[in-house]
């Protein structure tokens, strides 16, 4: 053989060599299941923001000065791999959802799923998940039973209404003492979706078991074009608390008809949803003061954790809005997934699966003002909390537990005629 032959194999053999010495970038490949259209389009594009800054943070491009942010920093579990995100509109239908879903992995070939806030959809996404053995964290829906299937692929990272409507009872409770009032009765609405349902059961098991007797024990039609039917039901037996379960059509209807009825409940204590989506608050402004909501994260919050604080600015930034409750459980559960990712130090959705398991990224580290992220054996995380917030002045302010409150709460609401 030549000795230019020599050489030339020689070099070939060195390019292999080296080649092969250097693990070669790979790519994460996130499918995302949004409402990016119809009624809950807003939420689901705020969503997408609060994923696109988790991902711009592995990807090296937003840098977060603090020890689990930059572990993340470039995924250096998986030598440098850069994370895409593939997100589908699933436009509030667990039909659309479902076959979405399942061209995200059979066709996209994403190696995990994110999504879907509407629990309804949620539940027929995970099953596709479940069925091909892919990972699905859900930041945001909380239909309890999503995680009582025994499904091996699902992990949630926020509250359900289990803990939420705890937090409601725990309230009153409270309350009472604090104010010392009395109440008693408790008007309990729900749309008829999976997320109304299993929070109307919830509610309905809890008044129960507190000693409060439900006057009102009205589900409706989700979307309904009018509510006037419900709301004179609530006028006539007035409880003391009105307990209402909406997305956000649905509760900007109550307060518009709630008005025209002259309909003046002293105390309003939504599931969330719809009651904390922007365009409720656009929509009624000054009329659903003194709402109050149960929630996992307020915007006057921020300062009690430091990602919050840089999170919030990222999110200002890009939104022109404030960081709040929605976008907040989303960049949770998002940076989860990224976690056990980078830990898996692979794109094997076994390998993720086991990392999840093995999740425990401490409390002072979140966005949340939660004790950590740990999963137990059904993928529900066993840290969090709630809180519960009230609008005063077209803006949500923490009122419970007491010893963290921002503002005290206003009781009773005052009546449509007394209002300025």
């Amino acid at each position: 053989m030549s000795a230019r032959r020599v050489v030339l194999s020689l070099a070939i053999v060195l390019t292999l060599f080296v080649s092969l010495a250097t693990p070669q970038s790979k790519e994460v490949v996130i499918g995302i299941i949004y409402p990016l259209s119809g009624p809950a389009a807003l939420t689901g594009l705020e969503n997408k923001v609060a994923d696109e800054i988790a991902r711009d943070i592995a990807n090296g491009a937003v840098d977060v000065p603090l020890p689990f942010y930059q572990r993340l920093k470039g995924m250096p579990g998986l030598k440098g791999a850069k994370v895409r995100m593939i997100f589908a509109d699933h436009q509030g239908k667990p039909e659309v959802g479902q076959a979405e879903a399942e061209r995200l992995v059979t066709q996209e070939k994403v190696h995990a799923l994110e999504g879907s806030w509407h629990s309804s959809v949620t539940a027929t996404v995970s099953q596709i998940a479940e069925r091909y053995g892919i990972p699905h964290v859900n930041g945001q829906s909380s239909s309890p039973g999503l995680t009582k299937r025994g499904f091996k692929w699902f992990f949630r990272t926020s509250p359900h209404d289990e803990h939420f409507t705890q937090t409601m009872f725990d309230f009153f409770r409270d309350f009472q003492k604090k104010r010392g009032i009395t109440l008693k009765t408790v008007g309990i609405t729900y749309e008829d979706t999976l997320f109304g349902a299993d929070s109307g059961k919830v509610q309905r098991e809890l008044a129960k078991k507190y000693g409060y007797e439900a006057v009102v024990d009205l589900q409706y039609r989700a979307r309904a074009t009018s509510l006037q039917a419900e709301i004179q039901r609530l006028k006539a037996a007035n409880p003391d608390v009105w307990m209402p379960t909406s997305y956000h059509s649905d509760a900007i209807l109550f307060v518009r008809q709630s008005k025209e009825l002259d309909y003046n409940p002293k105390m309003i204590m939504a599931q969330n949803a719809g009651h904390q989506s922007p365009d409720f608050l656009q929509a009624v402004g000054k009329d659903a003061e003194g709402t109050m909501s149960r929630a996992p994260f307020n915007t006057d919050l921020i300062e009690k954790r430091p990602a919050a604080r840089a999170i919030a600015k990222i999110y200002k930034e890009r939104t022109g809005k404030d960081f709040y409750d929605n976008p907040a459980r989303t960049f949770t559960g998002m940076m989860t997934l990224l976690d056990a990712i980078n830990r898996a130090g692979s794109t094997d959705p076994e390998a993720i699966r086991k990392a999840l398991v093995a999740t425990n990224i401490p409390g002072d580290q979140l966005v949340m003002t939660w004790d950590g992220i740990t999963f137990d054996e059904t993928g529900q995380n066993i840290h969090v909390k709630g809180i519960i917030v009230q609008l005063q002045g077209q803006k949500w302010y923490t009122v419970y537990p007491f010893d963290i409150a921002t503002k005290d709460v206003l009781y009773p609401i005052p009546a449509w005629k007394d209002r300025k």
